[in-house]
């Protein structure tokens, strides 16, 4: 049941829509299911004899406005409270009774008409449709004062909960405040009628956040903004420094023909060009240090290797929110963003998928909870990264990177759901998982090629080698994880993998308990997938399987379980190059 709270200042303006036809005809038996008092005229079924809707309407109105009129200039500007209620599109269709029921029990826990105050305000309720009523209130008491309303939309939220459960339907999730503002009945209609898929105003919330995406100034920022062909306008003070931005879609016009624009904090409460510049305001990490780890491999293509840096940075960021720590908010806004990075530059098999978990985790990205002292520097350089390589080639990769990167993005997001579960923060944990359900389908399609490659290999390993490699697996995971979903006893995949380790000078054993122990595996989809590219990256063994691997330098210190850093790296032995013949020496698909 959604409550949905508006102020105006015209009773009888407000009655005439609720008793009229409606925008597109959809208002049907317009009729009152509740008043102050029991009694107040209903235009709808009027029984009088000779009935005129109209004089009905106007009685009405004059019998809701007396109080306001009474008290004269002291009654407020803006004097009628207006809530629509809605029921869930699975639930039944309450009767008129109850829906009286529901306008009673919500003018009263706003304190509009508290039950037994005879100086209640007076208010109507109007159905004119199966799953919704409107309430119509006028804000002046009857002994002329105004109503005490702090907070009037949080208590009809907790009241519409309470009515939830009591009555037996949906229940939903809490708000905080935080979300994104809706688009309004005119905004949607007004794009179905031009032929739109969504509303101007969330189209224009999408291309601010991904022009917003690793961006390293406001500058850039604005120059993002207009290269995706929207409008914008600068605000400025008298000093002339920009105090905000507003932006419209081309073609986008009122009836006077002149641009409809949005503000910035219109679009979503963190889109403000000043929370956008405390964004901004550390900048991004240099790149040459985030990407050290993954420099040194001259043969990965720039979208693998931003995509291999940001893989290691979603894992300390994964770490963090493991550790309950109210820092990792600021870290979820650099999740977005990443997703954001990731959208922009993915091929076409997997750009829905990824759009649309970008879009339900903007909705996680956004709380009551601040971060004080929290660095987001390296994980925005990351989506900067992303951007970047993925615009130099003209296309992302669509290799095995993306789906090294994707695995960890899902347990990170899940991370995300528990870590807004435990601050009561219902939509934001349920965006979450939304997010973990999208980006699972969309590794499906990135991962299909490089893993079945890996299972092949793993077959052809010599039998002995295979077994050997196992045993190890199966003495370091337990054999309820092994069986956890039906795929996972299949361990082709991971027996390649260690049998590529190995050859490039890894010790197996302690190469994979490093990689057990990075995190928990429990709310992994398929636990060898998981570990497959822990190991990959832990390794430093190139993410499609065709790409040749290369050995450490002797005497350079090998992987352990206790810590999380990996060994050094430089070319491979001329012993330990694999022949021609070597599978894992075929030129990498394209």
């Amino acid at each position: 049941m959604v409550p949905k709270i508006r102020r105006g200042s015209r009773t009888h303006g407000l009655l005439v829509y609720l008793y009229g036809p409606g925008k597109r005809d959809e208002h049907t038996d317009a009729h009152l299911v509740g008043s102050w008092d029991g009694f107040a005229p209903d235009p709808g079924r009027d029984t009088s004899p000779d009935p005129d809707p109209k004089v009905t309407l106007a009685r009405l109105s004059a019998a809701l406005d007396l109080r306001v009129k009474q008290a004269g200039t002291t009654a407020p500007a803006q004097h009628v409270w207006h809530c629509s209620v809605r029921t869930d599109p699975g639930d039944r269709n309450l009767t008129d009774a109850e829906w009286n029921t529901v306008a009673r029990r919500l003018v009263h826990a706003v304190n509009l008409a508290p039950e037994r105050d005879p100086d209640g305000c007076r208010w109507v309720a109007v159905r004119h449709a199966d799953d919704h009523i409107h309430i119509l209130a006028t804000m002046v008491r009857g002994d002329l004062r105004r109503p005490r309303m702090n907070y009037d939309f949080k208590k009809a939220q907790a009241e519409c909960r309470r009515i939830e459960t009591e009555m037996g339907l949906r229940q939903l999730r809490p708000g905080d405040g935080t979300g994104a503002k809706s688009p309004t009945s005119a905004e949607r209609f007004k794009a179905e009628r031009t032929g739109r898929p969504e509303a101007p105003r969330e189209t224009l919330r999408e291309a601010v956040r991904q022009a917003l995406a690793g961006a390293a100034t406001e500058e850039e920022f604005f120059t993002r903004l207009r290269e995706a062909g929207l409008r914008v306008k600068l605000r400025n003070a008298p000093s002339g420094d920009a105090i905000g931005y507003n932006v419209a879609l081309p073609g986008d016009r009122n009836r006077e023909g002149t641009p409809i624009w949005y503000p910035g904090s219109k679009l979503a409460p963190d889109l403000s060009l000043p929370k956008i510049r405390r964004r901004l305001v550390d900048g991004t990490a240099d790149q040459t240090t985030q990407s050290a780890a993954t420099s040194g491999r001259p043969d990965w293509s720039p979208p693998a290797r931003e995509r291999r840096n940001a893989t290691s940075i979603v894992e300390r960021t994964a770490i963090l929110l493991d550790s309950d720590d109210d820092e990792a908010a600021a870290q979820l806004a650099g999740i977005g963003e990443l997703l954001d990075a990731v959208t922009q530059t993915s091929p076409a098999a997997t750009r829905v998928e990824l759009g649309a978990a970008a879009r339900a985790f903007e909705r996680a990205t956004r709380s009551h909870v601040r971060a004080e002292r929290a660095d987001t520097r390296a994980i925005r350089s990351a989506a900067r990264g992303i951007i970047q390589a993925g615009s130099a080639l003209g296309r992302g990769e669509d290799g095995g990177t993306t789906a090294m990167l994707l695995s960890t993005l899902v347990l990170v997001t899940l991370a995300a759901a528990r870590w807004h579960s435990a601050r009561g923060h219902a939509q934001q944990a349920h965006a979450s998982r939304q997010t973990a359900e999208h980006l699972r389908a969309a590794y499906r399609r990135a991962a299909a090629t490089p893993m079945q490659a890996l299972h092949d290999q793993g077959r052809a390993l010599p039998e002995a080698e295979r077994r050997t490699h196992q045993a190890t697996i199966r003495a370091a995971l337990p054999e309820a994880t092994l069986r956890a979903d039906s795929s996972s006893t299949k361990t082709d995949a991971l027996t390649a993998t260690l049998a590529q380790a190995e050859q490039a000078g890894h010790d197996p054993k302690a190469l994979l308990q490093q990689a057990i122990d990075m995190r928990e595996l429990g709310t992994a989809d398929d636990v060898n997938d998981v570990l497959v590219w822990r190991l990959r990256r832990l390794a430093h063994l190139p993410a499609h399987p065709g790409e040749a691997t290369r050995r450490p330098k002797a005497g350079t210190s090998q992987p352990k379980a206790s810590t999380n850093r990996t060994s050094n790296r430089t070319a491979p032995t001329a012993a330990a190059r694999p022949t021609a013949s070597d599978p894992r020496n075929r030129p990498p698909r394209r």
